[in-house]
């Protein structure tokens, strides 16, 4: 089964054409070093919990939307050796996210049920 990379991250509203740029050319360099998908997803109908939520999840502000993101690899492998390649890309190094990386929320996780 299919190893996959999530993300959530708060994007100021107005950079929304900012983010898709980075997020195409993100995707470019993940799909050439082995990942089969990569999906970007604008926050549209993002409700406040009553215990948590998204948006406090990564503290956005009125002026954020957030994105919910994630990347398919074939499995665990693949997806840590494209890390790693990806990690020495000078694209990657020279890149400027268009948001606060510090608030971004991201994990690894092993597929479970894919139906």
């Amino acid at each position: 089964m299919s190893y996959v990379d999530g993300m959530v991250a708060a994007v100021p509203t107005a950079n929304k054409d900012a983010y898709l740029a980075h997020a195409r050319a993100m995707a470019a360099i993940f799909k050439e070093y082995g990942a089969t998908r990569v999906v970007e997803t604008w926050g549209d109908d993002v409700p406040e919990g009553k215990v948590t939520d998204f948006r406090r999840s990564v503290q956005a502000t009125p002026d954020e939307t957030v994105v919910f993101s994630w990347v398919t690899w074939p499995d665990k492998a693949a997806r840590d050796a494209g890390w790693a390649k990806m990690m020495q890309d000078t694209r990657m190094q020279a890149h400027d996210m268009p948001f606060d990386g510090k608030r971004m929320i991201y994990g690894g996780f092993e597929g479970l049920l894919d139906v």
